[in-house]
C-alpha cells in the first residue's frame, strides 16, 4: 500500500506538537504513536501545506525525538490487555482517582476529549462541568490499556450528572 501524507497532532495542553506523517493509514499512525491525532481540518491542513513542518515517513528507524518518545509508550502498551478497548466508539464514561481524595468522572467523545465531567471531591461535593468550562481540553488517548480499569458505565456516569 502507498505511504500518504497525513497532519498529526499531539496536544499536550498547555501547546502542541505538529507532523507531517507519511503513512498507510491514520489508523496505523493512532497505532504507532500514542497520545496523537490525524488533523483532517481544511483550515489545519491549508495552515501547514507550506512545508515548514517536519514530514517523517512512519516506517523510518527513527523520528524526531518527541515522535520517538511517543512511538516507545505505544510499543509499551500494545500487546497488553485492554489495548485499544476503548477506541472507537462514539462514547466513552470513566472515573479516575485525582489529586487529595478528588475523582474525576469523565464522558469523553469518539475523539478524546472530555464533554461533560463531574469532580467528586472528598466531601462527596458534585462540581460538574462541560467543555466549554474548560480553557484546555487535550484528546485522552483511547487506546491506553490503562484506561480500561477505570470505565464506567453511561448510566453510572448519568446518576453522578444527575446528582451534580
Amino acid at each position: 500500500m502507498t505511504l500518504r501524507r497525513f497532519l498529526v497532532l499531539h496536544d499536550y495542553g498547555m501547546g502542541a506538537l505538529w507532523w507531517w506523517v507519511r503513512a498507510r493509514s491514520a489508523r496505523e499512525i493512532v497505532e504507532t504513536f500514542a497520545e496523537v491525532e490525524v488533523i483532517d481540518d481544511p483550515e489545519d491542513l491549508a495552515r501547514f501545506a507550506d512545508g515548514e513542518l517536519t514530514e517523517v515517513d512512519i516506517d523510518a528507524p527513527t523520528m524526531p525525538e518527541a515522535l520517538d518518545e511517543l512511538r516507545e509508550q505505544r510499543d509499551a502498551q500494545r500487546g497488553r490487555p485492554g489495548f485499544g478497548a476503548l477506541a472507537g466508539r462514539d462514547r466513552v464514561w470513566l472515573r479516575q482517582p485525582g489529586e487529595e481524595g478528588v475523582v474525576w468522572a469523565e464522558e469523553l467523545g469518539p475523539d478524546g476529549r472530555r464533554l461533560r465531567q463531574v469532580e467528586v471531591q472528598p466531601d462527596g461535593t458534585l462540581v460538574p462541568s462541560r467543555a466549554e468550562d474548560w480553557a484546555f481540553n487535550p484528546p485522552t488517548d483511547l487506546h491506553d490499556p490503562d484506561l480500561v480499569r477505570w470505565e464506567i458505565t453511561e448510566d453510572e456516569f448519568e446518576q453522578l450528572w444527575d446528582a451534580a
